[in-house]
């Protein structure tokens, strides 16, 4: 690899999400399309709040790491959105009405009790890796924001299409993450492109990315392998008291 100027560095960081990216995952085609069940649907819920919860830890271990005062305010912003200002407020709050939303108990949500095994490392790996790694690699891990907007849009509209139990209000997370997304992701993209300037800090960069959309990927490989085929439950995962009926159109 040579050194790639910011235009190049930034399309090599692009290419790994349209590769790498989890809105290509068969179980995410899956939940847009309606061809998941509700208790699908909830597992998804479930164990997505596990990441959702944990986004603030990480974020906070990037702000200690920042040296100067301007980082840590920008990035100080990614804790309000997601612990918001006061209960009841913020990310976290609205990933816990969407959980609600369709059919789940807040208190098992909160709990991450039933979780899947691969969830919680996969999620603690990214939170220790931002710990350990170096700061550009902890904020080149973030980009998968870059992506995000587009599979935000499909989300919303194919599950408000295919799921009878699903409305506007259980999605509202994600009216505010279609502005707070391309923000952080443009600080994100400056700060790799003005500290990736060696050969060695832009791999370190890009696999970082690679690194982040493989646990993304890996999370809905758990999902699918234990709630569509081959139905690998383990022991004390989730399992919905209710049948397990496709859902209605």
């Amino acid at each position: 690899m040579k050194l790639l100027d910011d235009t190049a560095l930034e399309a090599a960081l692009r290419e790994i999400g349209a590769k790498h990216y989890h809105s290509l995952h068969p179980f995410h085609k899956m939940l847009h399309s309606g061809g998941c069940t509700r208790e699908q649907v909830q597992a998804w819920a479930l164990n997505r709040y596990y990441y959702q919860c944990s986004i603030p830890r990480k974020d906070a271990l990037i702000i200690a790491r920042f040296p100067d005062a301007d980082s840590r305010r920008a990035w100080r912003q990614r804790l309000v959105d997601h612990d918001g200002e006061a209960p009841g407020d913020g990310g976290i709050a609205r990933w816990l009405r969407l959980a609600t939303g369709v059919g789940l108990d807040a208190e098992l949500v909160e709990s991450c009790r039933a979780i899947l095994p691969i969830t919680r490392y996969a999620v603690d790996a990214y939170v220790n890796f931002v710990r350990e790694q170096s700061l550009l690699e902890a904020v080149a891990s973030s980009l998968t924001e870059m992506f995000s907007p587009t599979i935000i849009s499909e989300r919303v509209a194919g599950m408000l299409a295919n799921y009878d139990f699903v409305d506007r209000d259980t999605l509202v997370y994600f009216n505010a993450r279609l502005h707070q997304a391309p923000r952080d992701a443009d600080f994100a993209l400056n700060y790799v492109k003005a500290h990736a300037r060696t050969v060695e800090q832009q791999q370190a960069a890009l696999a970082a990315l690679r690194f982040k959309c493989d646990l993304l990927w890996a999370q809905l490989d758990a999902l699918y392998m234990a709630y569509v085929s081959p139905g690998m439950l383990p022991a004390g995962a989730f399992l919905s008291e209710a049948p397990s009926l496709p859902a209605a159109a």
